[in-house]
């Protein structure tokens, strides 16, 4: 039996989702908010922390385009947006009006969750530079030359030229 839930009663709602063995991506209401989103929206951690361990989709949409995670940004949980970013969950997916979880943090003044959002961003788009070979780097992180494979594979040596030499020289 399914029931209406939002996220004012998310207490209620969670136990009765428990007593009630509601499927973990299950939607839970007619929004489609899962467990999981109800326990962002509510900032209830724990029991994220539990529905991720069952398997719950972390980046399941609702009616709304919304993820749990920008159901934990619209009530400023940081414990719950730590949570899901550890998880790895998207933090550049979009609602249906196009905001980001950091998008809908700075609209509702949490300023310490948007922060953290806009840290956890720049860090992932840092390494998917480095990991995309826009730069190469040593053991120690400091630049270094390409070597010849890497120069042919990606393309970056000059023309060379294909005649082979005899093996007398000529």
């Amino acid at each position: 039996m399914w029931m209406m839930l939002d996220c004012s009663s998310e207490s209620d709602g969670l136990s009765l989702l428990l007593e009630a063995g509601t499927g973990v991506n299950a939607p839970a209401d007619a929004f489609g908010q899962s467990p999981a989103h109800l326990a962002a929206c509510g900032g209830q951690a724990f029991f994220l922390l539990w529905q991720l361990q069952t398997g719950a989709n972390l980046n399941q949409q609702d009616c709304h385009g919304e993820a749990p995670i920008h159901k934990a940004a619209k009530v400023g949980s940081l414990e719950c947006l730590a949570l899901l970013v550890a998880s790895d969950a998207r933090i550049d997916l979009c609602n249906n009006d196009g905001q980001t979880a950091e998008d809908l943090a700075w609209a509702f003044g949490f300023l310490e969750c948007a922060k953290f959002l806009t840290t956890v961003k720049h860090t992932q788009n840092m390494k998917l530079r480095e990991q995309s070979g826009y730069s190469l780097k040593d053991n120690c992180g400091l630049p270094r030359e390409a070597s010849a494979g890497q120069k042919r594979a990606c393309g970056i040596m000059g023309p060379t030229n294909r005649k082979r030499r005899r093996s007398d020289g000529m």
